[in-house]
């Protein structure tokens, strides 16, 4: 596939997190409900460098086999550290193995090819029966994995993502042009003709053959974005340090994953890249999520849930702790949702800072994949120049695929849940909304309590379907009427 003449835009994001105030531990002690210490993987003393395997850092040489190698190595005689030495080191996927450290030197760059034919189709993972391309860097079922060091992973995901005509400035819209082709109305640009056309494709094969192959899917790979890194069903994982670019999906993805740490890493994709969402923790139990920066095309820090859980209080997604991070550009600083039918609770965001992002703290679902999300703790936040709401819960949330209408749900099973939230030392300045909530009719959103939030916005306190919400130490400054309210009780405090 040739090189897409798209400008990266951040090419060197890198470094931009702040200087820590408190450390890990900290925040796990200062926590409102029990959060475990999250297990690190340790790794043995062995070094195996994929130049010792071939590889070749002249941004030209494929070493896909040097780093396989080097990681299998790595596995098979007790683990240790992979080592990536400066230099740019051009590769298709990599999969990561127990107990290996992928660890980027200073200067390292690990690129990779837009070639998609260096793509395998494979499965899912875990008990998925759908294939997919695989990911630039993969890991399904291991244990004590990490990828770390200063260096940078870019996923070539240019080559991979549609773009909305709306979201570019002319100059990139024409730079663009020169390769790919556009939707019939003019408003979608894709990188190939088999992107385009690859979800109706699919759509028509099921039909015909109701069961697909492998083989199958090969025509689609196009339009099967991967997830940039997909870690599914882990255990003790470390991401440190390292920046991570130009995904063709969401950027860090781990799905059912227990004893998570993510820390001074820099995560960044362009703002038009669609589904371009920075860290979607999904179904994972003890995370942090610490001294991180995130500037990309969809949600910041997101949480989902998907699948059965246990009763009623249980969650598949439970004791996480997000601090002193900072979003950029995104959908949303701190993100729930949409997939909450898997429950989730116990989630801690403290000491972060939101600046330039479409909302601030972003709660959403729908019927038909809603669920219970309760014990909700946001602290010592400080959102900056927020573009829409400061605060939203939303329960009518559709998510629309570039190039296709917003069609409203009917589901009545799977009915999000919003209760028991806690928002305290919270300051925005600016944004068009300061608070909404849309609940249903069935479901309010309910239980939410504020404590010394200060926010300066167009609009005020907007809330339907909510109850038992308690305003009384809300400062707003913002044209009147400060609230409007339909279909509520229970609203303490408004004046």
């Amino acid at each position: 596939m040739k090189q897409i003449a798209l400008p990266i835009l951040g090419l060197f994001f890198c470094s931009m997190s702040f200087a820590q105030k408190n450390s890990i531990e900290f925040y796990t002690s200062k926590a409102p409900f029990k959060m475990p210490k999250v297990e690190q993987p340790t790794f043995a003393n062995k070094t195996f460098n994929i130049k010792n395997y071939g590889a070749v850092a002249d941004a030209k040489t494929l070493n896909t086999q040097a780093f396989a190698a080097a990681i299998a190595d790595c596995n098979k005689n007790g683990g240790g550290v992979v080592l990536v030495n400066e230099g740019i080191w051009l590769t298709a996927p990599i999969e990561l193995k127990s107990n290996v450290n992928l660890h980027l030197d200073k200067g390292a760059v690990i690129q990779f090819t837009t070639d998609h034919s260096q793509y395998p189709i494979i499965k899912a993972g875990g008990t998925s029966t759908s294939y997919t391309p695989a990911s630039p860097i993969y890991s399904y079922d291991a244990e004590n994995i990490a990828i770390t060091g200063d260096g940078i992973i870019d996923g070539a995901g240019d080559s991979w993502r549609q773009v909305k005509k709306s979201k570019v400035a002319p100059a990139i819209w024409n730079e663009m042009n020169k390769t790919g082709v556009l939707s019939n109305d003019g408003k979608i640009w894709w990188p190939s003709r088999e992107a385009m056309l690859g979800e109706d494709y699919l759509k028509n094969t099921k039909k015909a053959k109701g069961t697909l192959t492998p083989e199958d899917y090969l025509p689609a790979r196009d339009f099967l974005r991967p997830y940039m890194v997909y870690f599914v069903n882990c255990k003790n994982i470390l991401v440190q340090g390292v920046t991570i670019r130009n995904s063709p999906k969401f950027v860090f993805y781990p799905t059912r994953c227990t004893n998570l740490t993510i820390s001074g890493a820099n995560i960044f994709n362009d703002w038009w890249a669609q589904n371009g969402d920075g860290i979607d923790i999904s179904a994972c139990k003890n995370v942090v999520v610490y001294n991180t920066t995130v500037s990309v095309g969809d949600d910041g820090i997101c949480m989902k849930s998907s699948g059965k859980s246990g009763g009623a209080d249980d969650a598949n997604l439970e004791n996480i702790l997000i601090a002193e991070c900072t979003v950029y550009r995104a959908h949303g600083g701190f993100v729930i949702g949409s997939n909450t039918d898997g429950g989730m609770k116990n989630i801690y965001v403290t000491n972060c800072k939101f600046t330039g992002s479409d909302v601030g703290i972003r709660v959403k679902s729908n019927a038909g994949r809603g669920g219970k999300v309760q014990n909700i703790y946001c602290d010592n936040i400080e959102m900056k120049n927020i573009v829409n709401e400061a605060i939203l819960f939303d329960t009518y949330y559709e998510d629309v695929v570039a190039g296709k209408d917003k069609v409203t749900t009917t589901a009545k099973d799977k009915i999000p849940e919003f209760t028991n939230f806690y928002l305290s030392n919270i300051t925005c300045e600016g944004a068009a909304t300061a608070i909404y909530m849309n609940g249903l009719a069935e479901m309010p959103v309910h239980n939410i309590h504020f404590d010394n939030v200060s926010i300066k916005a167009n609009k005020g306190f907007v809330a339907n379907y909510a109850e038992d919400i308690d305003c009384s130490k809300i400062k707003l400054n913002t044209s009147k009427p400060l609230y409007k309210l339909e279909n509520t009780k229970n609203i303490t405090g408004v004046n």
